[in-house]
């Protein structure tokens, strides 16, 4: 149980404990006012001035007043020049106030009135100044000051002048530091709540990108119905390489405009055959490096938008873009973008920041259906827009390697990555089901890891360097062919196929060249195909070694039979853009075909021939090989004719020497060619 009388007794002695310390509390502060009263002198000079308190009163007073006074009266012009000076040695520009300067400092909300002023650019910059305003009044707000806060309550430009220059070197004219490192971020004004522009104009030199703009710079703010429309516009033309360029962007009044309320704003820009068009809202007003829009692209060739936006992409057919733009600092994101580029969709994400100093764009793109053309387009083709939809082509007629050229400059001032997959791929010559691609460019070199398309059958894949450093890039390529069907090549015949099998491959070459084609003109190293087993007509596997008899009364008759294949092996060692024949054997259980010859990679032409050895006796053998000559995309297959007139001749001559029937020898052929040593010939085509 609780000791009630005890604990009244200790509350009790807290309570007085507690009061004998407010009495010492109060007797302590009784004590200090009585000795203030009676002997501090200041207290005693303010309750009974003497002659020298009035004395000094009167001075301080006198001080205060004509201080006062003098600012009342003070003509501000008087100082034009030191305000000029000091503005110029801050800024490391020429400042000069060449109008009257009125300023009004008794206010809640002082104010001044600049009139001629004018901001000097650098000596670069043709000599012309950065900013002319004709007229300038500002207010602020002075509890916000007192605050450490500047807001300015009004600002008024009457005809400002800005002209802006930017180099062939990347300077800029506006920049008053020059060698601080640009971290990206956007300008941070102070808040505005009233701005008003009358007649302003906006000139942009950009020599890097060929851009001139001229824009009118308007700024309302509409008290009522009767006086128009309020906000901001600018609305400018110029050009771009020679292309017209225009630029409109508007917001809305700055009347009443708060930290916390994002501020609307549209903005369309129209250029090297692109158009921007962007809704949104900058979310913390006279912030800039923060906003958030839905952003629009469409345009002739996503490579156009270097000259707009700085970003290397690589060419395409025309597109359509639509996503969510959001910039965070130094920080661009247009998340999940959907769209068309050619007759393929397109969606994703793309982010582009300043790393250390430099641009990185980092892409994670998709399509549902691709159209191979559109792949062909960024791969060099030439996009060509038609009636029955966009198709592409090398460039040059007749040729298949594309020979659009790489831009090296643009690759070296950016970094980046790309990952994109296409789930399907239209129908296509090459039966391509799906595609998938890898891509990480730093410091100017471009690494594609993976380069993979999958067929209905079989497999292609491989990795890719491109050294972009200078301006003749040098670029390394391998690539592995696995189980693609021999069908899909060879077409067939009479409704039957003139060869079955699965194709492994591989290409691995190295060469200078700013385009594919000029890579394969200059490269170096191996090409090579294998078909380990497979089978063939045996009408076309009797005329590989010009059996005449068995062959044309096989294919007269219809006959479809087939016969194996043991092996086939192309193997080729390149120099120089030339391909020349290590290796080049069909073996089937009826015929052992060896050929040599080169493929010419920059002229895209063949010159091979195919000389076959039948196992078995035949009767009518033409001794003569088979020629396949002309260019890659259309070769030419025939027989060579010098052989078969020599194989005449010689039939002539026994025929006058002997007997007819000793003419036909020169036509019958023993079959004595043997199995080719298939195991060896795969392993050192691989």
């Amino acid at each position: 149980m609780i000791d009630r009388p005890g604990a009244k007794s200790a509350i009790d002695s807290l309570r007085q404990k507690a009061e004998a310390a407010l009495r010492r509390a109060a007797e302590g502060r009784d004590a200090l006012y009585a000795y203030v009263v009676a002997r501090d002198p200041l207290w005693l000079a303010v309750r009974r001035p003497g002659r020298p308190e009035l004395i000094a009163a009167a001075i301080t007073f006198a001080l205060v007043a004509a201080f006062l006074l003098f600012l009342v009266l003070f003509d501000w012009n008087w100082v034009r020049g030191p305000i000029g000076r000091a503005a110029s040695a801050s800024t490391g520009r020429e400042v000069a106030l060449k109008g009257d300067l009125d300023v009004r400092l008794f206010s809640w909300t002082p104010s001044a009135t600049v009139r001629g002023l004018s901001v000097g650019g650098p000596t670069w910059a043709s000599g012309r100044n950065t900013a002319e305003i004709e007229r300038l009044d500002v207010s602020i707000r002075l509890r916000r000051l007192f605050l450490g806060q500047i807001e300015v309550a009004s600002l008024t430009l009457t005809r400002p002048r800005v002209h802006l220059v930017v180099d062939s070197q990347g300077r800029r004219s506006w920049d008053l530091e020059p060698d601080r490192p640009d971290d990206g971020r956007g300008a941070r004004l102070p808040v505005i709540q009233q701005l008003v522009i009358h007649d302003g104009r906006l000139m942009l030199n950009e020599q890097r990108r060929g851009m001139t703009l001229d824009a009118v710079v308007t700024a309302r703010e509409a008290r009522s119905p009767q006086d128009g429309e309020s906000g901001f516009v600018l609305d400018g033309k110029g050009t771009m390489n020679g292309e017209p360029l225009t630029l409109r962007v508007t917001g809305g009044p700055f009347i009443n405009i708060r930290r916390d309320r994002p501020y609307a704003f549209t903005a369309e820009l129209a250029g090297a055959s692109s158009r921007l068009s962007a809704a949104g809202a900058v979310t913390r007003p006279f912030d800039l490096g923060r906003f958030n829009a839905r952003l629009e692209l469409q345009g002739r060739d996503l490579a156009d938008l270097y000259l707009l936006t700085g970003i290397t992409t690589p060419n395409t057919p025309p597109y359509r873009l639509r996503g969510s733009l959001t910039r965070d600092g130094a920080r661009f994101r247009f998340a999940d973008f959907r769209g068309q580029v050619g007759s393929s969709d397109l969606s994703g994400t793309l982010e582009v920041n300043r790393v250390e100093g430099r641009r990185r764009v980092d892409a994670e793109l998709a399509s549902r259906a691709l159209d191979i053309d559109d792949l062909a387009a960024v791969l060099g083709a030439r996009p060509q827009v038609t009636t029955a939809g966009t198709v592409a082509t090398s460039g040059q007629p007749g040729k298949l390697l594309p020979d659009a050229p790489l831009r090296t400059e643009r690759l070296r001032v950016m970094d980046g990555t790309l990952a994109y997959r296409a789930a399907s791929v239209k129908a296509n010559a090459f039966d391509i089901r799906q595609v998938r691609l890898g891509a990480d460019l730093k410091d100017g070199v471009l690494k594609l890891d993976p380069v993979s398309f999958a067929f209905n059958r079989g497999e292609l894949n491989g990795t890719a360097r491109i050294d972009a450093t200078k301006d003749t890039p040098y670029s390394a390529v391998d690539f592995r062919l696995s189980g693609y069907p021999l069908e899909s090549i060879i077409p067939a015949r009479d409704g039957a196929p003139t060869v079955t099998g699965r194709a492994l491959g591989r290409a691995k070459l190295e060469g200078p060249g700013a385009s594919i084609h000029e890579l394969a003109a200059r490269s170096k190293g191996s090409l090579s195909l294998v078909v380990p087993q497979g089978r063939m007509r045996s009408a076309f596997a009797e005329l590989l070694g010009i059996n005449v008899g068995a062959g044309v009364r096989k294919l007269l008759s219809g006959d479809q039979s087939a016969s194996p294949i043991r092996c086939a092996v192309a193997d080729f060692k390149v120099s120089d853009g030339v391909a020349t024949a290590r290796t080049l054997v069909i073996d089937t259980d009826v015929v052992l075909a060896q050929g040599s010859g080169t493929i010419d990679l920059g002229a895209e032409k063949l010159n091979l021939k195919i000389d076959g050895e039948t196992k078995k006796p035949r009767l009518l053998r033409v001794w003569a090989p088979i020629t396949i000559t002309g260019p890659l995309a259309s070769p030419d297959l025939g027989v060579d004719v010098s052989a078969v007139a020599t194989q005449g001749g010689v039939v002539g001559a026994l025929a006058t020497l002997v007997s007819p029937i000793a003419a036909l020898l020169g036509f019958i052929d023993p079959g004595l060619a043997e199995d080719a040593d298939c195991g060896s010939l795969i392993a050192s085509a691989r």
